[in-house]
């Protein structure tokens, strides 16, 4: 393979970091890619084919605001899990529906939303309430 290559396999796989979910049934361990610039936000999982189970995307903001995200030129089926500043899942929108330009709000002011496959929170048991340990939440 090229170097070509090689750097778009990196761009696509992107760079992963820890996150965890303690749930009722305990802590759940993902890889996440953290959009962190407003480019990135916009783009996020627009025109990919697939995510691994154990992987998600994480969208922080610079401080807690309503969010708003819509699954246009997304593939994937997603779980949108939005979370407040002190990690607590606020609410789940479960299976968003791929292609779809239906609003999708988080209710209530977040600091983040993570994006993981769509069935991932009930397969693991990740309900509002449960809380997310990355660095920007802060107890």
């Amino acid at each position: 393979m090229s170097i070509a290559g090689l750097s778009a396999l990196r761009a696509e796989d992107g760079v992963f970091e820890p996150l965890s979910v303690a749930t009722a049934g305990g802590e759940r361990d993902f890889q996440v890619e953290v959009m962190r610039t407003e480019d990135e936000q916009r783009r996020g999982m627009m025109f990919r084919r697939s995510l691994d189970p154990d992987k998600g995307m994480l969208f922080p903001f610079p401080a807690e605001r309503i969010a708003s995200f819509w699954m246009e030129n997304t593939y994937v089926s997603l779980d949108m899990i939005f979370i407040r500043g002190d990690g607590t899942i606020q609410r789940i929108e479960k299976r968003a529906e791929p292609l779809s330009t239906r609003t999708i709000m988080s209710g209530a002011p977040v600091l983040a939303v993570l994006e993981v496959v769509a069935g991932t929170a009930d397969k693991l048991g990740i309900k509002p309430g449960d809380k997310v340990s990355y660095p920007i939440f802060k107890p």
